[in-house]
């Protein structure tokens, strides 16, 4: 078994039985186990009552969080050359045709986020076995296939991203990083969960949220009554 450190044990003593139904409270716990010498991430672990392998109990969309969560995020254009000029100026990182979609079948993937035009999808089909294994590939549902370069750039310049339910059916999505103020954590992690809750996928059948968690990086997770939000 593996040893744990004196760190964890001790953020362990702190969150252990404890059961948070206030979102302060338990903002300032998740802060308080934050202990190690980088800034770490911060996350929420929706557990959903979901069957994800049923077309109408999948949840895959997009959210803006009030403050943004703490990363820039590399965004790679595949579109037509006349718009090129374009997305370069909307904020592209990467902009590109044909060899762009060559670098990529070589496994040369240098960005986090895809976006496409409408006309360059019969071309990203190859692509399906390269970017689809790491949630690159573009799509109309997520807002990355998009005939509105500007607007889409800047959207998810600001700090739009998408999230999904795994095929056990939890989330499991950044909303920060600890050295957030209090007030960014909380606001964030309210916009996500009203979020995951307007996009209730139509086929759940009585209570959606089996169990919420929150946690850093390398701390210990925190887990909220599932009243917190109401």
């Amino acid at each position: 078994m593996r040893k744990l450190s004196r760190r964890h044990i001790e953020n362990l003593k702190k969150t252990k039985s404890a059961h948070y139904s206030n979102l302060d409270e338990a903002i300032v716990a998740l802060k308080e186990t934050a202990t190690t010498k980088f800034v770490e991430s911060v996350e929420l672990h929706a557990n959903l009552n979901i069957d994800p392998k049923y077309a109408d109990q999948q949840l895959r969309t997009t959210v803006t969080l009030p403050h943004g969560i703490g990363k820039k995020v590399v965004i790679a254009v595949l579109t037509n050359e006349e718009n090129f000029e374009e997305a370069t100026s909307a904020g592209a990182d990467t902009v590109g045709n044909d060899e762009l979609i060559e670098k990529i079948n070589q496994g040369n993937i240098d960005f986090d986020l895809l976006i496409a035009t409408p006309n360059m999808m019969p071309k990203l089909a190859k692509l399906g076995r390269v970017l689809g294994p790491k949630g690159l590939m573009p799509s109309p549902k997520s807002g990355t296939v998009t005939s509105t370069l500007e607007t889409t750039l800047a959207e998810f310049k600001k700090g739009k991203f998408e999230y999904k339910a795994d095929k056990t059916g939890i989330v499991h999505v950044n909303f920060g990083k600890s050295n957030f103020t209090q007030d960014q954590l909380v606001e964030n992690l309210a916009a996500l969960y009203g979020s995951i809750e307007q996009n209730r996928p139509s086929g759940v059948k009585g209570k959606y949220f089996k169990s919420l968690f929150i946690c850093s990086t390398m701390g210990s997770s925190i887990k909220l009554d599932l009243n917190t939000f109401v």
